[in-house]
């Protein structure tokens, strides 16, 4: 029997070692090159519609970068971007998309209410309850300070 210490060297030793800098700039890089893209998509949409305010662009911008995000996932093809760019691929808006499609499409065979339906917010639910009572938090100690 191993006690800690003896433990801790153990796996010390033999566990596979993450490549930590490939890792970084692989997630920097392509965290960066999603949101250029959605840089270009919205100045491509201001040049199209000249009249389109910056929000109005703004958003058109986030429904675009959604419906990508959502299709590549639909695709197989966000899941090996994600394996090879890691937190680079979930923090822009089109991580959250792939989080609300990804449970979607798996359990689409159990069925429209108890699969897509019940299953379409399991990863991302948290993020939205945790984001809702942070801003009402934030916005409760603005209110006050």
């Amino acid at each position: 029997m191993l006690d800690k210490s003896d433990y801790r060297e153990y796996v010390a030793k033999n566990a596979p070692r993450s490549p930590m800098l490939r890792s970084l700039v692989a997630a920097f890089v392509v965290g960066g090159l999603i949101c250029c893209i959605g840089e270009g998509i919205k100045d491509a949409v201001s040049a199209i519609f000249p009249s389109m305010t910056e929000e109005d662009a703004g958003a058109w911008t986030t429904i675009i970068l959604i419906f990508i995000g959502s299709f590549l996932t639909a695709i197989g093809v966000y899941d090996k971007i994600g394996r090879f760019a890691g937190g680079g691929s979930m923090i822009p808006i089109t991580g959250f998309a792939n989080s609300v499609v990804s449970p979607a499409l798996e359990y689409n065979r159990e069925g429209v209410f108890f699969g897509i339906c019940a299953k379409m917010f399991v990863i991302a639910g948290p993020i939205i309850v945790f984001g809702v009572v942070a801003g009402i938090l934030a916005g409760t100690v603005g209110l006050f300070v």
